[in-house]
């Protein structure tokens, strides 16, 4: 059962730091499909920084140069969604899908040029790095701890007070809503938008590197992030866009995504015989079932995937 707790903790943080990201960027008026790429850009980033980085750093270095890493890396590429969709107004659904499939083949292409560079007969997307267990990991026991809770906490609360206690969170969520309006009383709807979009990826950034550094010392980037951006939409939504239902949500989508690593050790579930499958399938069939059933109570800002008009009243 503890690892059940510890799994399923594990999970819902990266569920958590990437729905933020998406939270942002839709609070602003922009959709971000585009997190699933974010993250992988951001794993990247991070995985590269800690491939390249001395390993007898302080552990303290070692996760805040890894962090640095992840968010410019995802912030760089998150970029890429605010040119396209608020300056040149592109289809936000378009633009986020093309980025998800170009984060996995760019971070494919350039892990294997690496590898190839070292070793001419290395053609693998398998990128090694500093084994983060000495950094991001500590012992509680028999529970292990991993930093990122930590960071998620801390991020939750920094999202919380910035769109609702801050200036800064009361125009983003404006331009959101009515960005014509905001715009009647001097905001500057693009720059709030391009806040969204850029503050997404960093937190989706964050996520992707949190996904990799889960214990192991490499990642294969092709494998991607098992469709973890596209469960954070679900948690966001499910959350309706509001940062302390977003942290129960994950928490419920980190539950049954953690049952596929645990079930075995829990006598209950193992005496069903249920196929490791079914567990897998689970978290993705559990978001397609909220997402039914929440769509039409959606509380998602009203100008979202509208491009901004100026002209428009």
């Amino acid at each position: 059962m503890l690892l059940l707790v510890q799994y399923t903790l594990i999970f819902a943080s990266v569920l958590l730091l990437v729905a933020l990201g998406g939270c942002f960027s839709e609070h602003s008026g922009v959709i971000n499909l585009g997190l699933e790429g974010i993250m992988v850009i951001g794993a990247l980033g991070g995985a590269l920084m800690m491939r390249h980085m001395p390993a007898r750093l302080p552990a303290f270095c070692i996760v805040l140069l890894t962090l640095l890493g992840a968010v410019v890396f995802g912030v760089v590429y998150s970029a890429l969604l605010g040119v396209a969709c608020i300056n040149f107004k592109a289809d936000q659904t378009i633009v986020g899908t093309a980025l998800n499939i170009l984060g996995t083949a760019l971070a494919t292409v350039v892990v294997k040029a690496m590898n190839m560079a070292i070793n001419p007969d290395d053609v693998s997307s398998t990128i090694q790095y500093v084994a983060p267990k000495k950094a991001f990991i500590a012992y509680i026991g028999s529970f292990e701890f991993n930093w990122f809770m930590v960071i998620t906490v801390i991020a939750l609360i920094v999202a919380y007070v910035v769109l609702y206690k801050t200036r800064f969170g009361l125009r983003l969520m404006a331009c959101g809503e009515h960005p014509q309006a905001a715009a009647s009383v001097g905001i500057s709807v693009y720059k709030m938008r391009w806040a969204g979009v850029l503050i997404s990826g960093v937190y989706g950034a964050l996520g992707g590197v949190s996904y990799i550094l889960a214990g192991v010392s490499e990642w294969k980037f092709e494998n991607g992030v098992a469709g973890f951006g596209f469960l954070a939409l679900a948690v966001m939504i499910f959350g309706q866009w509001k940062p302390q239902r977003i942290a129960l949500a994950a928490l419920l989508f980190g539950l049954f995504r953690a049952l596929s690593n645990v079930y075995i050790g829990i006598p209950f579930l193992a005496s069903l015989n249920i196929p490791s499958t079914v567990y897998n399938m689970m978290p993705y069939v559990i978001s397609l079932v909220v997402l039914a059933f929440t769509s039409k109570t959606s509380a998602a800002p009203k100008a979202e995937g509208i491009p901004y008009d100026p002209g428009q009243r």
